[in-house]
């Protein structure tokens, strides 16, 4: 596979219908101060290994969003713990009432793998980065470069400042910088009326 192009979870609609499902009763039941799902769909890409990040906005703002880079881990437990987390643990938020559901939309973002990329290589809208020195570590997911209208350089120096590290600090040759592509669907394309 060539340098900076990773390749992306390909689910069907049935997949990105189930992981939404997953995610969102995840969440509920976390809301409601009640133990996370035991049991999983079954799908032969549901349980391969992988990372996602689940975002929640309620009424289109940001409300919670946690991920985890891909792992041995089966992608419907990623999902379910993340959505969880994201419901309960992102410093950003209050924990979500359950009052809140109501209006909440669910973004589930399946990650592929992070390969090494050259600062040249990075499409911004199109990669994802992880940039990391040392026991920093900064990750930001393509639709955030895409929602601003950064450039490579721009998004390069965002994702730097969320590692904590100095803007310009990806031009340290002391710094990782990785890339990985993002299959993102929210519930919202399956059902319009959650926006």
């Amino acid at each position: 596979m060539p340098a900076g192009n990773p390749t992306s979870w390909k689910g069907t609609d049935r997949d990105k219908r189930m992981l939404l499902e997953v995610a969102r009763r995840a969440v509920r039941l976390a809301a409601e101060g009640r133990e996370g799902p035991g049991d999983f769909p079954e799908g032969e890409r549901l349980g391969e290994p992988g990372g996602a990040f689940v975002t929640l906005r309620r009424r289109g703002r940001l409300r919670g969003c946690i991920g985890q880079l891909p792992s041995k881990e089966a992608l419907v437990s990623v999902v379910a713990y993340c959505a969880k987390a994201a419901a309960l643990e992102d410093p950003r938020f209050e924990a979500l009432r359950a009052d809140e559901l109501a209006g909440m939309d669910v973004e589930v973002s399946v990650i592929s793998a992070l390969e090494e990329i050259r600062p040249e290589q990075i499409e911004a809208g199109k990669h994802g980065l992880v940039v990391s020195q040392g026991w920093q570590r900064g990750v930001l997911l393509p639709q955030v470069a895409a929602e601003h209208g950064w450039t490579a350089e721009r998004f390069l120096q965002e994702t730097c400042a969320k590692a904590g590290l100095e803007r310009d600090a990806w031009k340290d040759p002391a710094t990782r910088i990785q890339a990985f592509t993002a299959e993102v669907f929210r519930e919202s394309d399956f059902n319009p009326e959650t926006e």
